[in-house]
């Protein structure tokens, strides 16, 4: 505990979210892990705690020094330009964060240096050599792997590298990692990730290779210029750095004492081996104290399938909410997907929700609650009686807005967030449902007719009643709703819906007289104009290949980290030729529209490597770069090119194609060539211009 909380001021609460990597600009897998942090950090400020709320950028690697070669910019000029379209979608999406670190940061630094020197002291790292393979898409050592071997967490080819190293004795922290685990069964969430990261270290940790000699950008190791520190402990790092950690200045340690250690770090399940075994064993041999609780949730999916760059199936958040608004993304995914599940993201669901709960439910309650009251006492809240006027009815919904109170917070601090808000929308339809038996416009016809004070004290106790609920549930909805449930609240005649404590809400406390705001609809229906809309969005717009946007389309962002890899089939002479865009255009048959012109991914890529295959005339296997991996690929152009002549040429290839395997090879690429004469002879598509790899052709 803090000396703040130890002294009765507000508990302290702490969350991240893991920093994103800045080879690629951000898109909905991105904003589903940060709304979630955002919607929880929100509900403890409720609470009253001293909450912090961490995000931000890690911008150190191998992967991030090629895509920043393949834009043509320096690195730090590319991080900063990716990391600000970060800063920027937060900031527009309202997600209410309370610091941003970049792993380029002086504070950073220090802590990172700060760290591997406390390492060095507590015997834990020594010098060594590492021979092996190295999959540059995650930054992962693979161990016991021949070259080329496909990376265990993403599925790309492995790079083989060799080089001098500082290690990290890994293997000395398996059983100290095992009796954490079992000792704090909430540090891992949920059970099957924990029982995963469990079973994985059981079968043993070998010692990890924490420097790298052959990459320049990143963290010199303290003392040892030659060698820059392995990209996952910098990273990793950020959580401890960004509230002090290795800091001189007192008012750092002070704060580093009050917030650490993190109270959640909520991560995507991909890298939970970093986060659960990593990141401890890193803290426990450094002696500091282990965050509370690794939060993990599952893939986002769009329509079943993985979301990939290279698929061309990647959902930006701009195009919801630029049409729907900011808080119907965050109730979709939080209340569409079971959090720790793999969920599943489209356009078509994502409307059905919109219309079904918000607009129909939330929205709907809102309007006629309100309007009612406008309309039949003046805009004031009414006095509910408490006698004749009242019925078993009125009784059942005060009832049921107090279980759900407490469901709501139960399933909620438990990370259910969409059980959490079934809950709420129970009592939504419940009271939606209990409008329409009623019939309050009945009710209104009567006192209006007769002046019946019977009716008008019924008509005040179903209206007072409907009222109080919509609060209630405005309340508890707030941290996932919190632009929405703002109006609603403003609406009520309410004044700061973030102050409320959702643990202490109680019904009867709408207070009777509170004059209403001015009424107007929260969730406008949507039509079937709004999905084109959204999919229009997300229409690549056009750019030259020979002056790629590094801000849109930087070299190498092809996937999310842990998507198996999006593999190729064989180049285009090893098959019977197909029909060329030039044959189909003529002929006048076959056409096909801009959309599907537009699925297909074409890359510069660079010839690294190249050999022919034994007992294949034709084939030749070639290693590419193009930017964030290199590709291996088998192409039928062994009769036209010597293998010596492509070392170092710029090809073009087809990205986004099935993986196909030619005389046991697998290839991960199309060469794209011209057939030409009688026999299709293969000639390569080039540049007269120097094109930068990676490029994407538009």
């Amino acid at each position: 505990m803090s000396k703040k909380a130890s002294t009765g001021a507000a508990a302290k609460f702490y969350i991240t979210t893991p920093i994103f990597y800045v080879n690629s600009t951000p898109h909905i897998g991105h904003a589903y892990t940060t709304i979630a942090c955002d919607a929880v950090a929100r509900y403890h400020r409720m609470l009253g705690e001293d909450t912090l709320f961490l995000t931000g950028t890690d911008e150190h690697g191998q992967k991030i020094e090629r895509s920043a070669a393949a834009a043509g910019i320096p690195p730090k000029q590319f991080t900063t330009r990716i990391a600000g379209e970060y800063r920027a979608l937060w900031d527009a999406m309202g997600i209410a964060y309370d610091d941003f670190i970049r792993t380029t940061e002086e504070r950073h630094t220090r802590g990172v240096q700060w760290m591997f020197r406390r390492l060095q002291e507590k015997g834990f790292i020594y010098k060594g050599r590492y021979t092996g393979q190295y999959c540059v898409y995650d930054e992962l050592y693979v161990d016991n792997a021949g070259p080329a071997t496909p990376c265990p967490e993403c599925g790309r080819p492995t790079e083989t590298v060799s080089e001098e190293n500082y290690f990290f004795k890994l293997s000395a922290m398996e059983q100290k990692l095992l009796r954490h685990y079992q000792e704090h069964p909430e540090f891992i969430r949920p059970e099957t990730r924990r029982n995963e990261v469990m079973a994985f270290v059981r079968s043993g940790l070998r010692d990890l290779s924490i420097s790298r000699t052959s990459v320049k950008w990143g963290i010199p190791v303290p003392g040892d210029a030659a060698h820059v520190i392995y990209v996952w402990l910098d990273a990793l790092m950020n959580y401890a750095t960004a509230v002090g950690l290795g800091s001189s200045e007192k008012k750092d340690q002070d704060k580093f004492e009050h917030y650490w250690p993190a109270d959640v770090h909520m991560v995507g399940k991909e890298i939970v081996r970093f986060h659960c075994v990593y990141w401890p064993a890193f803290l426990l041999a450094a002696e500091l104290p282990l965050p509370k609780s690794v939060v993990v949730h599952g893939w986002l999916p769009f329509e079943e399938d993985k979301m990939s760059k290279s698929r061309g199936n990647i959902v930006r958040a701009e195009s919801v909410t630029g049409v729907l608004g900011n808080d119907a993304l965050r109730y979709f995914l939080l209340r569409e997907v079971v959090f720790g599940q793999d969920g599943s993201f489209s356009f078509d669901a994502l409307v059905q929700r919109y219309n079904s709960d918000l607009a129909n439910d939330l929205g709907n309650l809102a309007s006629r609650t309100l309007t009612m009251i406008a309309r039949y006492f003046r805009g004031e809240v009414p006095y509910p009686s408490k006698t004749a006027a009242h019925s078993e009815a009125d009784t059942a919904i005060a009832k049921l807005a107090a279980e759900t109170v407490n469901n709501f917070n139960a399933l909620f601090r438990e990370y259910h967030f969409s059980r959490a808000l079934e809950t709420a929308w129970g009592l939504i339809g419940a009271v939606n449902k209990y409008i329409v038996e009623m019939e309050p416009w009945v009710v209104a016809e009567n006192v209006e007719k007769d002046n019946d004070e019977d009716s008008r004290a019924r008509l005040a106790t179903i209206l007072y009643t409907s009222a109080e609920a919509l609060r209630i549930v405005t309340a508890l909805a707030h941290p996932i709703l919190p632009q929405s449930s703002a109006q609603i609240w403003k609406q009520l005649g309410l004044k700061d819906i973030s102050k409320v404590n959702p643990l202490a809400i109680k019904w009867g406390d709408l207070k009777l007289g509170t004059k209403l705001g001015a009424i107007e609809a929260v969730f406008p229906r949507a039509d079937k104009s709004a999905i084109e809309k959204m999919k229009s969005m997300e229409q690549p717009q056009p750019v030259s290949a020979a002056v790629p946007s590094a801000a849109t389309q930087p070299a190498g962002a092809h996937a999310q980290a842990g998507e198996p890899a999006t593999q190729a089939a064989v180049g285009p002479t090893a098959a019977a030729p197909a029909p060329t865009a030039a044959s189909v255009a003529l002929s006048g048959n076959n056409r096909i529209g801009i959309d599907d012109f537009a699925k297909v991914e074409l890359r510069v890529g660079q010839v690294k490597v190249a050999e022919k295959v034994k007992g294949a005339d034709k084939l030749l296997r070639l290693e590419v770069d193009i930017g964030s991996e290199v590709r291996q690929i088998v192409a039928g152009i062994a009769e036209a090119y010597k293998p010596e002549s492509l070392i170092g040429r710029k090809v073009v290839i087809v990205a986004n194609l099935a993986p196909r395997k030619l005389r046991g090879i697998e290839s991960n690429g199309m060469i794209v060539a011209a057939s030409v004469g009688d026999k299709g002879s293969p000639v390569l598509a080039g540049f007269l211009e120097d094109v930068p790899v990676g490029a994407r052709l538009k």
